[in-house]
């Protein structure tokens, strides 16, 4: 009879359903391309792997296997998915019987005044037993299921968030590197032209001394040389902060890497065309938003959880175990107890409190919706941006090399004017003035196109550890 009730519980339960709403994936609409400006930057091809190495610069890609290695985000990120894959591994045990043994020995004895009269003897007792007992939810209406359907969804929620802080901190650290040879690059220059300045004091101080110059153009050399001089320190603290952070970006302590990054490097060259894709692909490789809508699966189970207490929860129970007074005859045949068991717990008088439940799901369930919809929106909008901006950059570089080259020549006509003796000193000055800050300012464009880059090559998720 047992064996045939048991039949009987399986075959509904292999026939219920799960209530509450089945999940489906929003139809997020996306443009057919990229309202990009310069096209002829960008390609329709996937974006390739680890496009750092691509830059070839051996100690960038050092950094980035050492950050996705040790970085203290990343392991966070690592703890946070192995609980969420921990929780979804419990969930499924809630499909199957909870099995549990135990035993007892006691040795009691009653008080006098609870039996009068009787010898102390007479009022000792030993009981023993063993029993396994087992317990078991029949899922009649979903609410395992869903529940599981929910862990699972966390958990690969839990996946692609560890992936959107490997883009952040790999792009973090791209981006601080360049940033670092940037800086470096504007220190080499201030240096350079310092140096120069420097030349051109002591060429007006010598003739002052001759007889021929004037203490204005000292004062005015002087003036500016310390003003180039000024520029020196700031720099080098920037340089000093920026291989700090790029340290501990790496796991390591913010002085560790002082020595290795404060030889100078270029910046990367630049790779002429970049491979963009279509729209489409960028929302399958965001890992926020495959983030955003796991989580919009897990609030949409959760639902069906919610609902699942508007019916009754039926609970299987067994128990088989020995009970006896002697220990000897504690396995014997008749010492044993059996039962077995059918449980039902509805809350149809809390009726009010399970539908704001469910309500509470709801609601649950339609901010996660936004919040999928912003996320995609707000991934179109961060590409497009990093799309122009890249463009507008490259286009900024060409004209300040141009400018750039254009400086270095008059100041150089400048200084040949004034010793022929047919221009003032001040031309000179001016002219050594406005080199220096075009080539700052074309060292700044490139490292700006570095960054701008690697802002691109996050926005798109391409190369990514995914």
């Amino acid at each position: 009879m047992r064996n045939a009730v048991l039949a009987a519980f399986a075959a509904v339960l292999a026939s219920a359903c799960a209530v509450g709403p089945d999940y489906e994936r929003p139809d997020v609409p996306a443009p057919s391309e990229f309202a990009r400006a310069g096209s002829e930057l960008f390609t329709d091809a996937e974006m390739e792997a680890d496009f750092w190495r691509r830059l070839d610069d051996p100690m960038l890609t050092t950094l980035v296997d050492d950050a996705l290695a040790a970085n203290h985000d990343l392991r966070i990120a690592l703890a946070r998915l192995d609980r969420a894959s921990a929780l979804l591994r419990e969930s499924r045990f809630d499909r199957y019987p909870t099995i549990t043994a135990g035993a007892t020995a006691a040795d009691q004895r009653a008080s006098a005044s609870q039996f009068p009269g009787m010898p102390r003897s007479q009022r000792d007792a030993d009981s023993y037993d063993a029993a396994i007992s087992a317990t078991w939810e029949l899922d009649f209406f979903g609410r395992v299921r869903r529940s599981i359907e929910a862990q699972r969804a966390d958990a690969e929620a839990g996946a692609a968030d560890l992936a959107v802080a490997q883009v952040s901190v790999v792009a973090e650290l791209a981006q601080t590197y360049f940033q670092l040879r940037g800086l470096q690059q504007q220190l080499d220059v201030a240096r350079s032209n310092a140096d120069n300045q420097r030349g051109s004091l002591e060429l007006v101080q010598a003739r002052l001394d001759a007889g021929s110059g004037t203490q204005l153009d000292v004062e005015q050399a002087r003036s500016q040389l310390e003003s180039t001089l000024s520029l020196i320190p700031a720099l080098e603290g920037e340089i000093a902060v920026a291989a700090h952070r790029i340290a501990v970006l790496t796991g390591r302590q913010p002085a560790a890497l002082i020595t290795e990054l404060e030889r100078p490097a270029p910046l990367p060259a630049l790779p002429a065309q970049i491979p963009a894709g279509a729209p489409g692909d960028l929302l399958r490789r965001r890992p926020d938003i495959f983030a955003a809508e796991r989580r919009l699966a897990g609030a949409t189970a959760r639902i069906g959880i919610a609902t699942a207490d508007l019916f009754p929860s039926f609970t299987l129970g067994g128990l088989i175990g020995t009970q006896a007074a002697d220990s000897d005859a504690l396995f014997a045949r008749d010492s044993e107890t059996r039962s077995i068991a059918l449980g039902l717990d509805w809350s149809f008088l809390d009726i009010g409190r399970v539908r704001a439940r469910i309500a509470a799901a709801d609601a649950d369930a339609a901010e996660n919706l936004a919040t999928y919809e912003q996320t995609v929106l707000q991934a179109l909008e961060e590409t497009e941006n990093a799309l122009v901006r890249y463009a507008r950059l490259q286009q900024e570089r060409d004209h300040l090399q141009a400018a750039a080259a254009a400086g270095s020549e008059a100041a150089r006509l400048a200084r040949l004017r004034f010793d022929g003796g047919i221009a003032d000193f001040l031309q000179v000055l001016d002219a050594e003035r406005s080199q220096l800050e075009t080539e700052d300012r074309l060292v700044q464009s490139e490292t700006r196109s570095a960054v701008a880059l690697v802002a691109l090559y996050r926005a798109m998720a391409g190369g990514w550890p995914l």
